[in-house]
């Protein structure tokens, strides 16, 4: 399985927040599924760290992510940004189309792992909470 990890979810997973759903816990834990970190993800804890909304720092992300088996970060590329669906604040649509590249191009069986309401009302990508 592959998990395309929304920002809330990364930030409440590393700071250890209760706020993270015990799905979205468990699979942020599992040994055997991939983690993707999209890049923007990581802008966002970069804006929010710069203001004191998080706790974690970009650098500390990247050195989980460097001693976490399975968990990459993807890049924003061309194949991401023809994915982008309408409808969504542009945040959500990169996480969305992130999960839309590794199910559909790379064909892997994949989930969001968040809790925004409107990237679940969406239905276009499975998401665990």
């Amino acid at each position: 399985m592959t998990y395309v990890v929304d920002t809330h979810a990364l930030v409440w997973f590393l700071e250890q927040n209760r706020r993270l759903g015990p799905r979205a816990r468990a699979a942020l834990s599992e040994q055997d599924a991939d983690k993707v970190i999209p890049t923007i993800a990581l802008a966002e804890i970069a804006y929010l760290y710069d203001r004191k909304r998080v706790r974690i720092s970009v650098p500390a992300v990247l050195a989980h992510v460097a001693r976490a088996p399975r968990c990459t970060i993807y890049s924003l590329d061309e194949t991401v940004v023809e994915r982008m669906p309408t409808g969504l604040n542009i945040h959500d649509a990169l996480i969305v189309a992130t999960a839309l590249v590794f199910r559909d191009v790379l064909g892997r069986k994949t989930a969001a792992v968040t809790r925004d309401a409107e990237i679940t009302a969406s239905g276009l990508i499975d998401v665990v909470w």
